[in-house]
């Protein structure tokens, strides 16, 4: 079953325009719809392979770039304008509305999945829409804090923090994270608002001014696999742990992954969305086929 790729450009609550593919097959219109919520600085792109097999497996996917990201970044992200969980509250939001939209177009059956990478399993707890999603199954959450990590990685970010990358926001504007071989380029405050909460043990949930995120987490009562790499120097499955203590009633399973188990040398923070990862993949569309509506018809 090959996957037929189309763009989409869907308007936010907010007015901005992000870029985003549904990847679907001709003759599909009952399996779950996958919504792919991508890692901090990673396009859309990246996950292409994922989506691809997962449509040869019965399923929908709907990708996107974040504002100031991929193809739904501006000009210039000099004077670019937005704060980090934007990403969340309005463009991820506006996916899952095209989503829910897609199952009352179709069959109502249908389920609505997240999958998640690392931010992507932040971002789904800030849904305003979390309700229409029916699971969730995320790949290197944590919490960020330098102090989960193993100590020579705590070094090295914490020199990002606080002398590398402010040096480069002072000279460009924005934070050029592609010329330090960490992703796409992120506007300021992107970089201000991560920087800030990966301060804290327990990331946003420990910072003063957002006293109600707990509350918004605590909505999500659904079915959250959490899968961490033993080897993820950015999100140790004690990271997650500090991290998932926010979705205090979801139906949490975590899984600590060892690479080895699926042939592989190493997985860290990204190797869970690469092309040797095929074996993960397939527990992910195991997972998602048990859900109602998702069975495969001759």
């Amino acid at each position: 079953m090959s996957a037929i790729k189309e763009s989409l450009t869907l308007t936010t609550k907010d007015g901005y325009r992000v870029s985003g593919y549904e990847y679907k097959s001709a003759d599909n219109d009952y399996g779950a719809i996958l919504v792919m919520a991508g890692a901090t600085a990673v396009p859309q792109r990246f996950y292409q392979r994922f989506a691809s097999d997962a449509v040869a497996k019965g399923f929908t996917v709907l990708t996107l770039d974040y504002r100031g990201v991929g193809e739904s970044a501006p000009g210039s992200l000099k004077g670019f304008d937005m704060r980090y969980l934007q990403w969340a509250t309005e463009d991820l939001a506006a996916v899952v509305d095209y989503a829910q939209s897609l199952k009352l177009k179709t069959s109502t059956e249908r389920s609505i999945l997240l999958v998640g990478h690392s931010f992507g399993g932040h971002a789904l707890g800030l849904l305003p829409n979390i309700d229409v999603i029916d699971g969730a199954y995320v790949f290197g959450t944590g919490a960020g804090w330098h102090g989960w990590m193993p100590y020579l990685e705590s070094l090295k970010v914490r020199f990002l923090w606080h002398v590398a990358a402010p040096l480069l926001v002072r000279i460009y504007g924005y934070l050029p994270w592609n010329k330090l071989g960490l992703g796409e380029d992120l506007p300021i405050n992107v970089y201000r608002d991560w920087k800030y909460w990966c301060q804290f043990p327990h990331y946003f949930f420990d910072d003063p001014d957002m006293p109600h995120v707990s509350e918004l987490f605590a909505r999500f009562d659904k079915p959250l696999v959490a899968i961490n790499a033993v080897d993820d120097k950015w999100a140790q499955p004690a990271s997650r742990d500090a991290f998932c203590k926010g979705y205090a009633n979801a139906q949490l399973t975590t899984v600590d992954m060892k690479p080895k188990d699926y042939g592989l040398k190493v997985l860290d923070h990204m190797g869970y969305f690469k092309k040797n990862a095929a074996q993960i993949w397939q527990e992910v569309f195991d997972w998602g086929l048990n859900f109602n509506g998702n069975a495969h018809k001759s």
